[in-house]
């Protein structure tokens, strides 16, 4: 089994993908700021949850590198909350986005 097999790899990704593609229609003056800022975070979760997963030998490595997964996605959603009150973004975008990093806290908080 490989890391990209994971249910909350798999979600992540695509969240992370959902994120990029949305944000290409955020305004230019936030390419350094939110649009910069909300890429990082929804990638970084599967950033260290690949880097969790190849130290699932060493159990305290890999909780602490779960818990920097699920703080990336609290960020995420952070970014995501400014970008519909910037309103780049509509209630029920933001409504699914924020649903899916929810539950991709669930399943990260589960493993």
């Amino acid at each position: 089994m490989k890391v990209q097999d994971l249910l909350a790899y798999q979600r992540g990704f695509q969240l992370a993908m959902d994120i990029f593609h949305l944000s290409k229609k955020f305004p230019k003056e936030e390419t350094y700021s939110l649009t910069d800022q909300v890429r990082r975070s929804s990638r970084s979760v599967c950033a260290n949850l690949s880097e969790a997963y190849r130290k699932r030998r060493y159990p305290k490595h890999f909780i602490s590198k779960l818990t920097d997964c699920d703080a990336e996605n609290g960020e995420t959603q952070t970014w995501l909350e400014f970008a519909l009150a910037c309103e780049y973004i509509d209630k029920n975008i933001f409504d699914t986005l924020y649903q899916e990093a929810l539950e991709i806290s669930k399943l990260l908080n589960y493993m």
